[in-house]
């Protein structure tokens, strides 16, 4: 048993090294900046080694928290308690150990404020883990509202030329759906008397205030993660991000949607989430085949990256409102695998844009004269985000497609079509990049990667290939978390029939 706070160390550390970046790298001299990126380099990576004590420690055969803290926070009743299960430590360790990738990928590219850029994306990691740990509805809150503010600055300050366009219309969406989750948890709070999770998990919440809670919390939930029609704030942050905060946006920030599903409206409000699944798989079915036929006709690199990225969360939405095994483990694996995949995508996109300065599609093309190493990382990263067996994306596509077709099969049928159109649009992007003949001069001279960027993208495509070939690690460390969220749900759903034909 561990017997120091494992968890708030690995959520409060890069904190500090936030704390010492501002200490030692005051002023705008070239020292303060090399400070700056060894410190927040040193702090990612000492924190993601500790992360890695949680997995070794963990106990995959137990449905329940571990490594729970507890301490007296802002009343009796409201706490600061900190645990993961086998459904938030799999993003826990998606958020530590994307954030070295992140600060190595930003080395050169960022020149300007880069204390202070450091700074905000540690302090952005601490808030993630934080929200991925969190067992007391308010600090919950506290932690999923209190990202906005460092992902605001980073898009805000080190963004492109519309930035404070697109982060208002990041802050206005996401902050609007937020309070209504707030009032949601004031009304659960006067309900059961408590804002502790594990106890709401297992508090019977009137069938009324279910309905109306769970529209609030999907409010949040939907433009977080985001579902079609909330979703048109993601392409402008995509858009105007720098790169390592593309990386972020659509690795670990999307997955706090996903996330708050798995986590408050099925365990808790079991009956609404029944009652409102065929919204839902209306919603997600739409997102699939709309945004990847819009992402067909994208002129930007990112924009078409950001759209798929809906897509692919529309399967994951789909997925866990099944509200059976495979549909529940293919939305985890599915978020961990588009974690990885869509990451990697950004970081690619990144490294010819920190050549060319462009990320118009129509400026490139046979950029593997010139460029083998990343045209065989890129497509490596492309056929994972079509799905192609032998990736992870296959993984996850498929176990939340025959999730859902056990419950809904017109469903699953248009989320299918959208697989093939995901093909389209990918390989599409894939031939106008990569293949043709090398006739742009300003292409001439293109370098392939550098040693850095191999170190950044390496690891990504290890881990895509191996969860591709062999999903059981991933899979073993959520199943008896699953297991449970799903068993209770079907015993919520099935005494409620059965109380229905009784009368």
């Amino acid at each position: 048993m561990m017997t120091w706070p494992i968890l708030s160390v690995v959520t409060f550390l890069p904190a500090v090294g936030a704390l010492l970046i501002w200490l030692m790298a005051r002023g705008g001299d070239e020292a303060a900046a090399r400070n700056a990126r060894w410190i927040a380099l040193w702090t990612t990576i000492i924190n993601f080694a500790i992360s890695l004590i949680l997995v070794a420690r963990f106990d995959p055969t137990q449905a329940g928290f571990q490594f729970v803290e507890e301490g007296r926070w802002l009343t009796s009743t409201i706490a600061y308690k900190m645990g993961v299960d086998g459904i938030s430590l799999p993003f826990v360790i998606l958020t530590t150990a994307l954030l070295p990738l992140c600060i190595i990928a930003s080395w050169k590219s960022v020149t300007n404020r880069v204390p202070a850029y450091m700074m905000a994306f540690l302090v952005l990691e601490a808030l993630m883990v934080g929200t991925f740990s969190a067992l007391d509805l308010l600090l919950f809150y506290v932690f999923f509202e209190g990202g906005l503010i460092p992902m605001f600055l980073i898009i805000g300050v080190w963004g492109g030329p519309r930035r404070v366009y697109a982060t208002f219309k990041f802050f206005l969406y996401t902050l609007l759906g937020s309070v209504l989750m707030l009032l949601a948890i004031m009304a659960l709070y006067w309900n059961a008397g408590t804002t502790d999770i594990p106890t709401l998990m297992t508090t019977a919440v009137p069938r009324s205030l279910q309905t109306w809670a769970w529209l609030a919390f999907f409010a949040s939930f939907a433009v977080k993660m985001p579902m079609w029609p909330v979703h048109t704030w993601l392409p402008d942050a995509h858009v105007e991000a720098p790169t390592a905060g593309s990386v972020i946006l659509a690795a670990i920030l999307l997955k706090m949607g996903g996330y708050g599903f798995l986590r408050f409206s099925l365990p808790m409000f079991p009956l609404a989430s029944h009652d409102f699944a065929p919204l839902v798989f209306t919603l997600s079915a739409i997102a699939i085949v709309y945004t990847s036929l819009v992402a067909l006709m994208q002129e930007d690199m990112k924009k078409l990256i950001a759209y798929s990225s809906v897509a692919h969360m529309g399967f994951v939405t789909m997925g866990i409102f099944a509200g059976t095994m495979q549909g529940v483990a293919g939305g985890v694996f599915q978020m961990v695998s588009h974690g990885l995949v869509s990451g990697a995508l950004f970081l690619c996109v990144g490294v010819v844009y920190d050549r060319m300065h462009t990320r118009e599609i129509a400026a490139y093309g046979g950029v593997v004269n010139r460029m083998p190493l990343y045209a065989f990382v890129f497509l490596v990263f492309t056929m994972a985000n079509v799905g192609l067996p032998g990736t992870s994306g296959f993984v996850g596509e498929f176990l939340t497609l025959i999730g859902t077709f056990k419950v809904s099969i017109p469903t699953a049928f248009f989320a299918t079509l959208g697989v093939i159109l995901s093909a389209a649009y990918a390989l599409w992007l894939y031939r106008k990049i990569v293949f043709g003949a090398l006739v742009k001069p300003s292409l001439a001279t293109i370098k392939d990667l550098t040693f850095r960027e191999v170190v950044t993208l390496g690891p990504l495509l290890v881990l895509t290939i191996l969860f591709g070939f062999y999903p059981k690690p991933l899979l073993d460390l959520s199943a008896a978390s699953v297991q449970q969220l799903v068993t209770n749900y079907s015993h919520a759903i099935s005494a409620v029939k059965a109380a229905a034909l009784m009368q």
